[in-house]
């Protein structure tokens, strides 16, 4: 089968980014599958829209935003389908035991904490410390202002502390 340059281009660009993207769909989902599904919807959101995306340099830009629109748009769909109940869910088998160590621990405290923060604290919280992006980038991925996004790591980095136990 024959591949175009354009088909060439974006597999190279999935090959060279697809683990960086993966991660930070990863952080905004809290869960593995659901980052894979997530980060398949943004990429065929970027394929589509290829050939407008001139500067090759903003796609990770143009796919982080679709991976925070498209989690976003989950989200309020997944709000409308839950419903809270007096009843809790079996544990699993094991889950309980003491075999984690501390750094796991660590680790998995740092995941729910994030699952708790609103969707725009998470995505900036992602952005700026998993994905090493500086507050202007943030700005123009998330479509704010640049003070918006110090007030929203700010606040978000507080929460965190407080959720985690820390010192301020």
């Amino acid at each position: 089968m024959q591949t175009t340059g354009r088909e060439d281009e974006f597999r190279e660009y999935v090959l060279t980014r697809g683990p960086a993207l993966l991660r930070a769909a990863h952080q905004l989902t809290g869960h593995p599958l659901d980052a894979e599904d997530l980060l398949q919807n943004a990429l065929t959101k970027t394929y589509l829209a290829w050939d407008r995306i001139e500067d090759r340099k903003a796609l990770d830009g143009y796919v982080r935003r679709a991976m925070v629109n498209i989690n976003i748009s989950q989200w309020r769909r997944r709000k409308l389908e839950e419903y809270p109940s007096d009843e809790l869910p079996e544990v699993a088998a094991g889950h309980g035991a003491a075999t984690a160590d501390v750094t796991s621990e660590v680790q998995e405290a740092l995941e729910r904490a994030l699952q708790e923060l609103p969707e725009r604290m998470r995505a900036a919280i992602v952005l700026r410390y998993y994905e090493d992006m500086t507050e202007p980038e943030i700005a123009r991925t998330l479509g704010i202002s640049v003070g918006t996004v110090k007030s929203t790591v700010s606040r978000a980095m507080a929460k965190l502390r407080s959720a985690l136990g820390l010192p301020r």
